[in-house]
């Protein structure tokens, strides 16, 4: 088998970012979704016990903030402050986002470094002053290829992202060489074909750049909200370059050379696909041109569809986190999207399809079977955890398919980011332990008070609580709330040590939990619905 996290990495830290995202508005569900994923991610790395690093932060730069500020009359960086601190800082902690860093690009430990990269570039002769004119997104801060607009009715030519007008754009530049890196960066692409995930991202990137790449802009002289361009002040820095080396700066680029050496660059990139090429084509292109090593690897997630519209403020379509997780609760709504939408696919919300899976998934199989055996261990046993003594092929059954359950939601999660597919390795091994005390009976067992009886009921119950010893191990980086519960109810801190120290390739270990453990029934994991208060 290869050598997987920090045995491959040496003392790199596993390096993790989100988008850093625009402060035009209060965060929805898409943004939510990216930094959630991330979260899981590295807490996931962290309980394999390496050592990891996960950014996000936020856009504060580029004519579509300056606009939004002036809509409501204030500054742009007034705008931008009260956006974080009232809006963007307080969702993560409301979602239990567990970030190393939060970088803003208004920061000097940001604007300085990306005065020193472009000025670098330019010195190296890789940035030239030229002119352009074309169609141009606010929205997404870029020009736009003719080929790449849709047409209204009337004629208008529209973003196809944004479905609004583009502006034709008129200005003296300076341009940043990306044409010759065409070559090199499909060379890149063919030696590294993970580099870019899913598949038909990747496809779609290799086949645009096999088009031929244009030189790309990288500064604006018709507004001021940026950094200034370091020999000519009438420019301010393309805001795309200016966000994108924030993975560098907010890890020491310039600054801090043994943190940038242990951190940079990033294993994995999260972003959504409508900025892939930004990320997986100009992104490289600038390292490469600084001699700096490229990223391990950009995966896109697909869009969160609400009547089949991208979720989004613009077309009214966004949605509140808190207004699921009001309902829901914090962690059924982290495990909900991955657990629901194939990552790096669209997926569509819909509040019945959420409502359904709580209720069949966390409450009946998972909710429930903690339940059940803190009860029945306390009836039977007074609350302390027996030994088991004589597994049979049941138990074998059940000791395999732990085993399995951490082996494949492992390579899933911390390898392939196919999150789903982890998700559903968990709680198949839920539903086989569910199924096994369906079949034992141990209700009936326990009407045999012969010491065969009680040593096939304390068999029985030792089996189901340590299966969810394992359960609680594995679902820690993706509902932590709920795992730290059932983790108290099952006494384990005392005998095992505080849950996010146990390592997770360990958690199939079978038998780590010690008989004559005190087992509690703590609160109901996951409450129906109808019980909860809206």
């Amino acid at each position: 088998m290869a050598a997987t996290g920090s045995e491959k990495r040496g003392t790199k830290a596993f390096y993790v970012t989100t988008p850093i995202y625009y402060v035009n508005d209060a965060p929805h569900l898409g943004h939510a979704y990216t930094t959630v994923a991330g979260d899981v991610l590295t807490r996931w790395h962290r309980q394999r016990g390496e050592k990891v690093w996960f950014l996000t932060g936020t856009d504060e730069h580029g004519q579509k903030i300056m606009r939004t500020a002036e809509a409501n009359d204030v500054t742009p960086q007034a705008w931008c402050d009260k956006l974080v601190e009232e809006a963007w800082k307080p969702l993560w902690e409301h979602l239990d986002i567990a970030n190393d860093d939060f970088i803003r690009t208004t920061q000097k430990r940001h604007t300085d470094r990306v005065q020193e990269f472009v000025q670098d570039l330019y010195d190296k002769d890789e940035i030239y002053k030229g002119g352009y004119e074309g169609p141009y997104c606010v929205g997404c801060e870029e020009y736009k290829l003719p080929g790449d607009l849709i047409e209204a009715e009337d004629g208008t030519k529209l973003c196809p992202i944004h479905k609004k007008p583009v502006e034709i754009l008129k200005e003296e530049n300076y341009f940043f060489k990306l044409s010759e890196y065409g070559p090199k960066l499909l060379e890149f692409y063919e030696a590294n074909p993970g580099f870019i995930q899913p598949e038909s991202a990747r496809n779609e990137v290799v086949n645009f750049v096999r088009q031929g790449l244009q030189d790309l802009s990288i500064s604006r002289s018709t507004f001021d909200w940026g950094i200034p361009i370091p020999w000519d002040d009438k420019h301010v820095i393309y805001v795309w370059v200016d966000a994108l080396l924030n993975y560098a700066t907010a890890v020491g680029y310039g600054a801090n050379q043994e943190k940038f050496e242990e951190t940079f660059p990033a294993d994995v990139h999260l972003v959504g696909k409508d900025i892939l090429r930004f990320h997986a084509v100009i992104w490289p292109a600038m390292l490469m041109a600084q001699g700096l090593p490229v990223p391990g690897r950009v995966a896109a997630n697909g869009w969160l569809m609400v009547g089949g519209e991208k979720m989004s403020k613009s077309n009214l379509t966004g949605i509140k986190p808190q207004d699921l997780t009001s309902h829901f609760g914090v962690d059924a709504y982290r495990w909900y999207f991955l657990r629901a939408i194939a990552f790096g696919s669209d997926g569509s919300f819909s509040w019945e399809d959420f409502s359904a899976r709580y209720t069949s998934e966390l409450a009946n199989d998972y909710g429930n079977l903690a339940s059940r055996v803190a009860a029945m261990v306390g009836k039977y046993f007074g609350g302390e955890l027996p030994a088991s003594t004589a597994d049979g092929e049941a138990e074998t059954a059940i000791h395999e398919g732990l085993a399995k359950a951490v082996a494949t939601a492992d390579a899933k999660i911390g390898e392939e980011l196919d999150f789903q597919a982890g998700i559903l390795a968990i709680f198949d091994f839920v539903k086989q332990v569910n199924g096994y005390i369906t079949e034992q009976e141990p209700w009936k067992v326990a009407k045999d008070e012969s010491d065969e009886g009680r040593a096939r009921l304390a068999t029985i119950l030792y089996t189901a609580s340590e299966s969810l010893r394992g359960v609680a191990v594995l679902l820690n980086p993706i509902m932590p709330e709920t795992s730290r519960a059932l983790w108290d109810s099952l006494g384990a801190e005392a005998s095992l040590g505080a849950l996010s120290a146990q390592p997770l390739q360990d958690a199939g270990t079978w038998g780590r939990l010690p008989a004559g453990t005190t087992i509690t029934k703590g609160a109901v994991l996951f409450p129906r619905l109808e019980e909860k208060k809206d």
